[in-house]
């Protein structure tokens, strides 16, 4: 994060914001400059994103279930856009440590000890361990002692949008993220790949919400898409995973989707036009 603080204060914050005796290290300024980069560009990539995504790949039929909600599109955004910014204070705070040089962010290729194929393979690492992390707090959170007060919110879209990827609870959207934050601080990662990897993790999110079940046939039980997590919202106990159906078939809750066996939202539309 520092490298986008660093084009901030150099472009703009520097310049046209901050008084000029404001130094740019100073840890108040940093943390203000954090927090308005953060909500900032949280925002910018859900809205769009998620806007790319209703508009040309989110099923408008999908509208037509019964389980879809009432003005649900206008609800999910306005439910995401009062969550994000109490998300961001927890993160702004793991975001200031990375840029106080408490985490493993290299800037340089040479600096990785493998070289490039050291990045290739904190790649593929961040992936397997954030969906790892992500499975376990996804499912802790439906433990009935969570559920009601944080993850419930989000299974109030049984029909989701691309709209609904982001609109939890505040600690639900923390904690979810917690993975992504937290692997940079155990394992060395290229600051520009974190990045790139911060911007991949958001438009996942975003796709699996999005009505679209398409999925290449022999990686259909492999990767969790928008199909298995639909069933997630519709049945509650399953598909936990982010981005794999691996932990979900290590820890028993995997579903094959029901939109794969004809079962699905988009059949429940078509019987019902044949009534």
């Amino acid at each position: 994060m520092d490298l986008v603080l660093e084009a901030a204060d150099r472009h703009l914050l520097t310049p046209y914001v901050y008084p000029a005796g404001w130094p740019e290290a100073e840890p108040c300024r940093q943390l203000l400059s954090l927090f308005l980069i953060t909500n900032l560009g949280a925002l910018a990539l859900y809205l769009l994103f998620g806007t790319l995504s209703y508009c040309f790949i989110f099923d408008h039929e999908l509208k037509k279930h019964p389980q879809f909600l009432e003005n649900q599109v206008s609800r999910e955004i306005a439910y995401a856009l009062r969550s994000l910014p109490w998300i961001s204070v927890p993160t702004v705070a793991l975001f200031f440590a990375e840029v106080r040089g408490y985490s493993k962010l290299y800037d340089n290729i040479e600096d990785s000890p493998y070289g490039w194929s050291g990045v290739f393979l904190s790649m593929l690492s961040f992936l397997f361990f954030t969906d790892m992390g992500i499975y376990w707090i996804h499912r802790g959170l439906h433990h009935k002692l969570f559920y009601k007060r944080f993850h419930k919110p989000h299974h109030l879209w049984k029909i989701a949008t691309p709209f609904a990827s982001h609109a939890f609870h505040p600690v639900d959207g923390f904690m979810q993220s917690l993975p992504y934050h937290v692997y940079p601080f155990l394992f060395p990662l290229h600051k520009v790949t974190y990045l790139g990897l911060y911007i991949f993790v958001n438009v996942w999110t975003i796709s699996i919400h999005d009505g679209d079940y398409r999925v290449p046939r022999l990686l259909r039980h492999v990767i969790n898409g928008s199909a298995h997590h639909t069933d997630h919202h519709l049945y509650f106990d399953c598909n936990y995973g982010q981005y794999f159906t691996l932990w979900d078939k290590i820890g028993g809750s995997y579903k094959s989707p029901t939109s794969f066996e004809g079962k699905g939202p988009h059949d429940y539309l078509r019987k019902l036009r044949e009534k």
